[in-house]
């Protein structure tokens, strides 16, 4: 698929933001690992490298490689990690909107279906 200069742009701007409610996420997620008493220190430890680790990938595979001829992919990850919402997909054109919720739908996490966040 050609992927259109306007979608690249909004993608490029996009991409920012998207990071950025990703990383929120992630760090509210070590705050509650971190404060969980229940468990050990060392237990907590563990799961917090797990995390962090885990959620590296995920980050990686949506926003790392940020080339045109990735863009597609990258907007698909996006969607599935729930950092787009509704209004910034609406944004790009029919084509590409398209061919993101697809390939997102393809690779979503099984039991999950992809939405714009």
């Amino acid at each position: 698929m050609n992927f259109p200069e306007s979608d690249w742009k909004l993608l490029r701007l996009l991409h920012s933001a998207a990071l950025e409610r990703y990383c929120a996420r992630v760090l509210d997620d070590c705050a509650v690992v971190m404060r969980d008493d229940t468990r050990s220190a060392h237990d907590r430890y563990l799961r917090l490298v797990g995390l962090v680790r885990e959620r590296d990938d995920r980050v990686a595979a949506a926003f790392d490689d940020s080339r045109r001829s990735t863009a597609i992919q990258r907007l698909a990850a996006m969607i599935n990690l729930g950092v787009v919402n509704g209004v910034e997909l609406g944004q790009f054109t029919p084509a590409t909107r398209a061919s993101a919720t697809a390939l997102a739908e393809i690779f979503a996490p099984t039991g999950k279906h992809p939405k714009a966040g």
